[in-house]
């Protein structure tokens, strides 16, 4: 029997998104291409380039798992000024005077580890109902709520006394922005390069992960046939698994389950 339409084909593609197209458009383009229903794991602004993560057919519902991934960027900032955004589409909020190296490195410092930001004016965190970046167009000031988050690594590749080129690894949900207002300036350009296992060199938007492999970072439990039929009808089986784990059925992905260390309930079953 034929999967219904829109859900196949099913899996993970790994796009390399150019300047200027939305997320969307990068979605939107990939739906065309397999005939499937999409959704991205993550999105990125126009301004940025790099790895999107694009979950196609029945695995789009797979999108839980892969959104909380750490991710790695590289970024230039321009320590001249800030902007209205943190980005090079805001208007500018005045000169800076760019720091020495070595204060640079002071504040850089300061970002590592866990660290709590100012979430930026242009995101698409909800106040009072409404998207921060359409109360910012409207002019209207709002105080943004801080955002913990943690910064694995931050690393000072490059310095010509105005413009910094950083590689840093962070948490999901963290600003890049607002790491770039924090060191007193703004992002002149963005690209992320990994997002957990994943890495931009592998894109390849004519290549689709099978939804097992998609999550190969997770434990896997393979199941017996009656154990496939109990997990397609959601019912719990036995194991000392705890947290997510894949199960599957020879190298097919049949549900993702969550385990107590004693029993693993299906969570999120494939058709």
């Amino acid at each position: 029997m034929s999967p219904p339409r829109g859900l196949a084909p099913s899996g993970l593609v790994l796009a390399d998104k150019e300047v200027g197209p939305s997320s969307f458009a990068v979605v939107s383009r990939i739906r065309a291409a397999t005939g499937a229903k999409a959704g991205h794991a993550g999105t990125l602004d126009p301004f940025a380039s790099g790895l999107l993560l694009v979950l196609v057919g029945s695995a789009t519902r797979l999108a839980r798992y892969l959104v909380g991934l750490d991710k790695r960027y590289r970024t230039d900032v321009d320590l001249r000024w800030r902007t209205e955004t943190g980005d090079p589409e805001g208007e500018a909020l005045g000169r800076e005077e760019p720091p020495q190296r070595a204060e640079l490195e002071r504040r850089l410092d300061a970002l590592r580890g866990q660290v709590e930001l100012p979430i930026p004016a242009a995101s698409a965190v909800k106040i009072g109902g409404q998207r921060a970046y359409a109360l910012a167009r409207r002019g209207i000031a709002v105080e943004m709520p801080l955002r913990r988050s943690v910064v694995h690594s931050l690393e000072l590749d490059a310095y010509d006394g105005q413009v910094a080129r950083l590689d840093l690894r962070v948490s999901s949900g963290t600003y890049v922005r607002a790491i770039a207002e924090a060191l007193g300036g703004h992002c002149r350009t963005l690209r992320r390069t990994e997002v957990g296992p994943f890495a931009v060199a592998s894109a390849d938007e004519t290549k689709i992960v099978p939804p097992g492999e998609a999550l190969s970072f997770l434990p896997a439990r393979k199941l017996s046939g009656d154990e496939v039929r109990a997990v397609r009808s959601g019912r719990p089986i036995g194991g000392r698994e705890e947290g997510p784990v894949r199960l599957l059925a020879g190298n097919g992905l049949v549900a993702v389950g969550r385990g107590d260390g004693r029993d693993i309930r299906p969570e999120t079953v494939l058709p």
